[in-house]
C-alpha cells in the first residue's frame, strides 16, 4: 500500500522547480480518506519565498477538502536522509497525530520510517491552544 505513496512522491520530485539549489524534493501524503496528495519544492529567486514539497502536498490535501493525514512520504536524492525541515515538521503536526508514519525515501525506496513524535518530540499543536 505504501508503494503508491512512494510513486506519487517520486513523480512529484521529478516536477520540482529547483533552478537555484538543483536539489529536487517530492512529498506525498495520504489523507484519512485514503486519497494521496503530492507536492514538490518550488524555489524562488528570493530564497526564503520558496515552498517545500511537504507544504505543497499538505496544501493540495487541504484544498481538496481533507484535513487529517495518516501517512507521509518525503523523497530526495543523494546519500543523506532528506527529512522534513523544522517548519514542515510543524506543518505535518497540524494535520497528523504523533504515531503518524513518515517514510524518508530516496529514488530507490524507503530508507527510514519514523513517527511524527520521533521527528518532533514534545510538539506544540492545536490542543495546546484550548
Amino acid at each position: 500500500m505504501t508503494e503508491d505513496l512512494i510513486a506519487a512522491a517520486r513523480e512529484a520530485m521529478g516536477r520540482a522547480y529547483a533552478p537555484y539549489s538543483g536539489f529536487s524534493v517530492g512529498a506525498a501524503v495520504r489523507a484519512d480518506n485514503g486519497r494521496i496528495y503530492s507536492g514538490c519544492n518550488v524555489e524562488n529567486a528570493a530564497y526564503p519565498e520558496g515552498l517545500c514539497a511537504e507544504a505543497s502536498a499538505i496544501a493540495a490535501m487541504v484544498n481538496a477538502g481533507a484535513q487529517r493525514l495518516s501517512e507521509v512520504c518525503v523523497m530526495g536524492k543523494g546519500d543523506a536522509l532528506v527529512t522534513p525541515c523544522g517548519g514542515c515538521r510543524q506543518k505535518i503536526r497540524e494535520f497528523a497525530v504523533g504515531s503518524t508514519a513518515i517514510h524518508i525515501c530516496g529514488p530507490d525506496g524507503i530508507r527510514m520510517t519514523t513517527s511524527l513524535d520521533e521527528l518532533l518530540p514534545h510538539s506544540f499543536g492545536p490542543e495546546n491552544l484550548k
